[in-house]
């Protein structure tokens, strides 16, 4: 027995040694070409992540806050390391606009750019298994091919009057709540009316999502997305509890919309024999339709691919564009010049009469030709999603893949088998692009140039600093991305730009809207809002308004908000 353990004692010996020398070399050897925030050899970085997140002024806050902190403490790096072993994938944070655009774009060993993170399964209750989202490869192409005609311009132009059509029931709305003058939560009425859009849209369904008797597929999703929660690491919160709550809750919702997907793949198919020769455009009155035109037959495998897509385009066409709505509405009522602006363009353009049957017939009829005169609402929308993008990008690269990219000063790096974050609301505030007036907000900065396009392709504008300074510097055009860049850009962009440019269109010189709680403006003796110092933007009295992440980046109190009638101006 004694021999025995003096074999025993030394081999545990050897062995605890050879194991304390490799997690030495994960910890401190394996990645240390890379920028990284200060690493325990137990945690990791979760400790420095931890104390990043303490030290946020809100707990609640989304935890790019966190990352940006990383950043500051650690000289302001492209990118940053975090260590996450053993309970989650490895991440690098990328706030670099140069290294986001290589992990966008086309390459040899990815012709569809670096493939989505396999952290995308964390949403598949909601979009979907099949979900053009998370889709790789060729099974991405192909419903990206089946889908494209649904989101073309030329074709989401001629649905403008319908957007007005929910537009007015919106601003009926609005009208109840300017003549009580009660407080409200502006996102619950966005979301409501982009729901209410794209489910005329994508299915051609009446949603009803603004009375009080919302369509069934609306109260489902409604529950869905509120298993989700509304901040910190979804993946070390959520339970057996809520797991089972969201699988019932996405049960649901998958029956609603597959109800719906078999009736109008009947209507589709009884309109295709009645029209034969028609072009589908012709025929159909939906995104649902037109990427139904070339089903045979619905079995089963493809009920579940069209539902997983309708399921969506649901969920991305509602939420992202109410966010941009409700950070729209606040950033004009802080910017005085932007909102003169942008009502005297609207005057311009539409006529005085901000009467909502006097807009609604104006762009009902002439709509095609107007919207793409709307050039300084254009740049509205441009930088209030360039300073709250409504969502990141998650990537990663197959282990052994070899996926270099270029961090500056001759260095390259292998990003292979990590989560790849590219935080779009850290690059799309920086400094070294936008100037000392990043976190400003200055429609102005796209204008110099007179490109104002919203979606992202190739394209450079110019930063126009209001004050005068950092004029006409060129921003790169892949230091703006909230619909992302590449083959993977969101496939509702051109729909987004199109709904918010017709619901600002309609609102926003009929009312004036006044923030109440947190982001409230600090307001002068005489009873006005007070410029910050040096600044043309009203001061808040308290803290900012900031963003939680519930799935994509919200508004923490959903923008409580009071609105009034607009004064009548001369």
């Amino acid at each position: 027995m004694y021999s025995y353990l003096l074999l025993i004692i030394p081999l545990l010996a050897i062995a605890a040694w050879y194991g304390y020398k490799r997690v030495v070399y994960l910890r401190y050897e394996q990645y240390k070409d890379f920028p990284s925030p200060p690493k325990s050899l137990i945690f990791g970085s979760l400790k420095a992540l931890g104390e990043a997140v303490n030290a946020m002024p809100d707990k609640r806050m989304h935890t790019d806050h966190a990352f940006e902190k990383l950043f500051q403490d650690a000289g302001s790096p492209p990118l940053i390391f975090l260590d996450m072993r053993p309970v989650h994938y490895n991440v690098v944070v990328i706030r670099s606009h140069i290294i986001a655009e290589q992990l966008s774009r086309v390459s040899k060993n990815y012709p569809y750019s670096t493939p989505k993170s396999p952290t995308m399964g964390d949403l598949q209750p909601i979009i979907g298994e099949h979900s053009i989202i998370s889709a790789q490869g060729e099974k991405w192409k192909a419903l990206r091919r089946t889908f494209n005609a649904g989101f073309a311009p030329q074709y989401l132009i001629k649905l403008v009057p319908r957007i007005v059509d929910k537009t007015m029931t919106f601003l009926d709305l609005l009208d109840g709540f300017a003549r009580s003058g009660q407080e409200f939560e502006l996102m619950k009425l966005t979301i409501n009316l982009t729901f209410d859009i794209i489910g005329a849209i994508a299915m051609d369904v009446d949603m009803t999502a603004q009375t009080s008797k919302p369509h069934p597929i609306v109260t489902t999703f409604a529950a869905l997305q509120s298993s989700y929660t509304d901040y910190g690491w979804q993946w070390l919160q959520i339970g057996p509890v809520l797991r089972r709550r969201r699988r019932n809750a996405a049960a649901a919702v998958d029956t609603a919309i597959k109800d719906v997907v078999k009736e109008k793949f009947a209507d589709v198919k009884r309109a295709r024999d009645e029209s034969k020769g028609m072009g589908k455009s012709a025929r159909a009155r939906s995104v649902l339709a037109l990427g139904l035109e070339d089903t045979a037959e619905l079995d089963p495998y493809t009920l579940d691919v069209v539902t997983h897509q309708i399921q969506s385009f649901l969920f991305a066409g509602h939420d992202t564009t109410a966010i941009t709505l409700a950070w729209a509405f606040y950033s004009l009522s802080r910017t005085p010049h932007a909102l003169a602006a942008l009502r005297a363009e609207l005057d311009e353009v539409l006529g005085p009469d901000v009467s909502p049957k006097a807009i609604a017939e104006t762009l009902r009829e002439r709509g095609e030709e107007l919207m793409g005169r709307l050039t300084y609402t254009s740049a509205v929308i441009k930088e209030t999603l360039r300073l709250f993008p409504p969502a990141s990008s998650a990537r990663m690269a197959l282990p052994g893949s070899g996926l270099m990219v270029d961090v500056g000063d001759g260095k390259t790096l292998c990003l292979d088998g990590m989560v790849l974050y590219i935080a779009h609301a850290l690059i799309q505030r920086d400094p070294a692009v936008y100037g000392a007036n990043a976190n400003d907000f200055v429609p102005e900065r796209w204008l110099a140039s007179g490109d104002v396009n919203t979606v992202s392709e190739e394209y450079s504008s110019t930063n126009a600093d209001v004050n005068g300074a950092d004029e006409g510097k060129k921003i790169p055009a892949s230091a703006w991305r909230p619909f992302e860049r590449g083959p993977r850009n969101c496939i509702g962009q051109e729909l987004a730009n199109l709904e918010a440019r017709v619901i600002l269109a309609c609102a926003v010189r009929r009312y004036d809207f006044d923030k109440v709680g947190l982001g409230a403006l600090e307001k002068g003796p005489d009873g006005k809002p007070v410029f910050e110092f040096g600044k043309e933007i009203y001061k808040v009295k308290d803290a900012q308004v900031f963003n939680i992440r519930q799935i994509t980046s919200k508004p923490f109190d959903g923008m409580k908000i009071r609105v009034k009638f607009a004064e009548p101006r001369s």
